[in-house]
């Protein structure tokens, strides 16, 4: 399995001693992954919370809001760089392998920020609760992410 090169993922001495905002430094910025089309910015990670944010500019569907798949693209984005901070990085990658959102509010322009939260870390599945807000805080999007782990074969 070859890994994005610019990917840094931390060592554990690092998840321990770096800062949530420090650790989202290192998944900005990924050229040619659809999180960068997206414009997807990451502002925290951590082993159990990882938010991020992205335009609703270049992300909106022919009606003018943003798409829905533009939102579950962001959630699936913090669910799996939250679950490789739960791995060992020579040895495992997760992927997203179920992911379902209810949409409950339409966004016209600004940022949507997406918060993603542990809620269950086995040996092989880590499932994610995410929330997407607009600018003045209102939930727009809910979704869950099963995120299943992978052997690298290294």
């Amino acid at each position: 399995m070859t890994l994005h090169p610019d990917l840094k993922f931390p060592t554990a001495h690092e998840l321990d001693t770096l800062s949530p905002e420090e650790l989202a430094g290192r998944m900005n910025a990924l050229s040619g992954t659809l999180g960068a089309r997206l414009g997807i910015e990451f502002t925290a990670v951590s082993r159990d919370r990882v938010v991020a944010r992205m335009p609703v500019d270049g992300n909106r569907q022919p009606a003018g809001r943003l798409h829905g798949g533009a939102n579950l693209a962001l959630a699936e984005e913090l669910a799996s760089v939250g679950s490789w901070m739960n791995l060992d990085p020579a040895r495992q990658v997760a992927v997203g392998v179920d992911l379902s959102g209810t949409h409950v509010r339409g966004v016209t322009d600004g940022w949507v920020t997406g918060e993603g939260v542990l809620a269950y870390r086995g040996r092989t599945v880590l499932v994610w609760s995410i929330e997407i807000r607009d600018e003045r805080g209102r939930v727009t999007s809910m979704a869950r992410c099963t995120c299943n782990v992978i052997a690298t074969g290294a």
